[in-house]
């Protein structure tokens, strides 16, 4: 916006805006009287509130409005309520205007619309977005009216075809932004127009030698290009008027940006995209007749010309989560040029044109559709999204994007039900599409009567039968094997969910530890060693030391670099046996475990098998002098917290090499083979001797529990990890044994 220019005839520009304002009230022609009061209405508000306002290109602001409701109107067909949205759309923004004025002026339903449009103003943390703030608010309001993502389309488009009054930074900041987020969404809401001319427009900008290239080698080929569609249409029209059929025949030539895409990742020049254009047959025909109809076209046109069978795609039978339906064909001209088909009724290329607007049009008026639609599901998929709390703005639109593009494949359940999904989608993602807890507990699938992994990717006409087990859940390697939003959302809140319950085990193995040390436990102590540890938060720190990858045994060590860890004001009440304090480190008041060190009366606890590198500590027995436990050992919790006075701390030094018993055990999806690659693991590549072995199988799952002969616990980790790499092996974890 600017100041107002200099002399400027007023009067003349009064009419040309009422003038820009009939010319709306013509697109909307099915409008009832009160329609009209309302869209002038909200006029005569829009008029008053930007009447001191100018865009940058110095003419009224009001001409945006009105030209943004004549795009909802005109080539979106949308109805009263959205033309009164647009022409309100910036007043609350911009002006005095309140959401409280626009609810009295014209009701709640306006107010809410209204607000999903207007830009949050307030500032976020360091980490976030304002633009992706914005978008996130706006889609918010999705799946309650899809109008105000319709009308923001409008308004972006509007504001791209009038760019050029924009500096040059601002220019390519908007065209990038329109050409990451609001063209595919377009795309996906089904306005296929508007997401070209989005897409063109940003080029044009973004791109402008790449787009002038195009756009002139279009021009320059136009003749030819003509002269070859009327001679390849002509017997296709003739055939169309001797069978009867009410027909018409379009040309669509694909953008510049469509042309420019397909050179990219074909590594193509111009002359060799051969698909430029498509033939579209639109037939005016009853909706019961649609499919037959468009069918019996499909035999006309490949009568006269051959087919390619792998390039036929029927949208009338599945149509697309838009509500996108035709028939689709490739055929070969008489002068080897493919030639792309499109064969549709007149309603399926209204809603091809203006999308979603259309759509549901159509479908309130068919009261038989009562199933919920694809674009229904995607809308709660969309919500699902937006109720995660996980998920700042900047990942929202990361996540949101994934379900914007979508080459889909069709895929069936046992039953015969249909689901869809975008390409590249996995077991995973089909069992989180499901239900969230059979993705939850997906172990495997079988495919065409074929057992397949959780990686497995999909083929359209897949049937798949998803195995699960209660004792399977999500870890973090799950990301990797699934591309929707909705899979990976569920799967982040689930390992959200279990990291919360590993770091309250850390914070109470903390707890505990700090009270044997006499150290007081405090937010001021706790930010001293997050401090010492370079950690971003406290629960980050409860979460290491639950899994073990942060040492308490050096928690003395942190005064040196950190700061004073403050004590408790009360006395340690510990007392040691008196046989026994004799035999361990008066100095730092521990047990030394070790080769030197073989006159303590001490013995490893058989009920949690500590080896060298355990974290461990020693309870003093009543007559079996002084036992060694790991700090994970299943007792450890009740001795520490009831008898803590009979706890001493404890470390291995100066350990001799020699072999310790350890055990594992390894779950997994039961394949032919996986016994041998684990038992050759433990014989040949790591020269570990096994004590004992054994596997149960149940549902297709299987469960191995061995002992190993190991020297200490990083020797222990590389075999466990050696073992997760296997194919079909799930889980390992160590385990305990009397």
């Amino acid at each position: 916006m600017t100041e107002e220019p200099l002399h400027i005839d007023l009067e003349k520009e009064r009419k040309e805006i009422l003038n820009a304002f009939r010319g709306l009230l013509r697109t909307h022609k099915d409008r009832s009287k009160e329609d009209t009061r309302m869209i002038r209405k909200a006029f005569d508000v829009a008029v008053e509130a930007h009447k001191e306002m100018r865009r940058k290109s110095g003419e009224p602001y009001i001409y945006h409005p009105i030209a943004v409701a004549r795009i909802c109107a005109e080539e979106m067909g949308l109805g009263t309520t959205a033309i009164v949205c647009a022409l309100l759309h910036d007043t609350v923004e911009d002006t005095h205007i309140t959401l409280d004025d626009v609810e009295d002026l014209f009701g709640e339903k306006f107010r809410r619309i209204i607000d999903g449009l207007t830009k949050i103003p307030e500032v976020f943390d360091e980490t976030a977005s304002i633009q992706a703030e914005n978008f996130r608010k706006m889609v918010l309001t999705i799946s309650d009216d899809v109008r105000v993502v319709l009308i923001k389309l409008a308004d972006r488009l509007h504001n791209m075809r009038t760019l050029s009054s924009m500096r040059h930074d601002k220019q390519i900041k908007i065209a990038s932004e329109t050409k990451f987020l609001y063209a595919p969404l377009a795309h996906r809401l089904g306005l296929y127009s508007i997401k070209s001319e989005l897409e063109d427009l940003a080029l044009s900008y973004t791109e402008p030698d790449i787009y002038k290239d195009i756009e002139a080698k279009l021009k320059s080929t136009k003749d030819v290009r003509n002269r070859f569609i009327r001679k390849f249409t002509q017997p296709i029209r003739d055939a169309l008027i001797n069978e009867g059929y009410k027909a018409e025949i379009k040309v669509r030539t694909k953008s510049v940006s469509s042309i420019w895409r397909k050179m990219k990742t074909k590594g193509i020049p111009f002359e060799e995209v051969y698909d430029v254009f498509a033939i579209r047959i639109i037939i005016d025909t009853p909706q019961e007749n649609e499919k037959a109809d468009c069918w019996r076209i499909y035999s006309i046109v490949t009568d006269f010309y051959q087919p390619s069978p792998d390039r036929l795609r029927d949208w009338i039978s599945t149509p697309r989560a838009n509500g996108y339906e035709s028939l689709h064909t490739t055929v070969m001209s008489p002068t080897g040029k493919w030639v792309e088909v499109q064969i549709r009724s007149l309603r399926m290329d209204e809603i091809a044109e203006k999308g979603l607007a259309a759509h549901y049009r159509y479908k309130e008026s068919n009261a038989k559709e009562s199933k919920e639609s694809k674009f229904d599901r995607w809308i709660s998929e969309i919500r699902d999204l937006l109720e995660n709390p996980d998920l700042n703005a900047l990942e929202f639109i990361d996540e949101f994007k994934l379900n914007l593009f979508a080459d889909e494949i069709y895929i069936f359940t046992p039953r015969g039900d249909l689901r869809v999904l975008p390409t590249g989608a996995t077991i995973l993602d089909f069992a989180y599409d499901i239900h969230t807890d059979i993705g939850d507990k997906c172990i495997g699938a079988k495919v065409n009567n074929r057992l397949v992994p959780l990686s497995y990717q999909l083929q359209s006409g897949d049937q798949v039968e998803i195995i699960t087990s209660t004792k399977q859940k999500p870890n973090e390697e799950w990301i990797r094997f699934v591309i929707t939003a909705r899979a990976k959302q569920k799967i982040k809140s689930s390992l959200n969910e279990e990291r919360k319950n590993i770091a309250q085990d850390g914070k109470e193995i903390l707890e505990r530890k700090l009270k044997q040390m006499n150290v007081r436990f405090s937010s001021e102590n706790l930010s001293v060693i997050e401090k010492y540890y370079k950690l971003p938060s406290t629960t980050e720190l409860y979460f290491r030391i639950a899994k073990g990858k942060i040492d308490l045994k050096k928690i003395r060590e942190i005064e040196n670099v950190a700061g004073i860890l403050k004590l408790e004001k009360r006395p340690s009440s510990r007392t040691k046996s008196p046989d026994l304090i004799g035999k361990v480190d008066s100095k730092q008041d521990t047990i030394l475990i070790g080769d030197d060190y073989k006159n303590i009366d001490y013995i490893l606890a058989s009920c949690c098998n500590p080896i060298p590198g355990d974290s461990v500590f020693g309870f003093v027995t009543i007559n079996e002098g002084i036992k060694i436990h790991r700090n994970s050992c299943p007792n450890a919790e009740h001795m520490l917290s009831k008898m803590a006075y009979r706890c001493i701390k404890a470390t291995w030094k100066n350990a001799e090499l020699k072999e310790s018993i350890a055990g594992i055990t390894v779950y997994g999806i039961d394949r032919l083979g996986i016994v041998n690659r684990l038992t050759e693991i433990i014989s040949n590549q790591h020269n570990v001797n096994m004590k004992s072995i054994s596997f149960e199988t149940e549902d297709g799952i299987f469960e191995g529990n061995m002992k190993v002969l190991v020297y200490d616990t990083e020797h222990l980790e590389q075999l466990m990890r050696k073992f997760e790499q296997v194919e079909g092996v799930q889980r390992v974890v160590r385990r305990s044994f009397e």
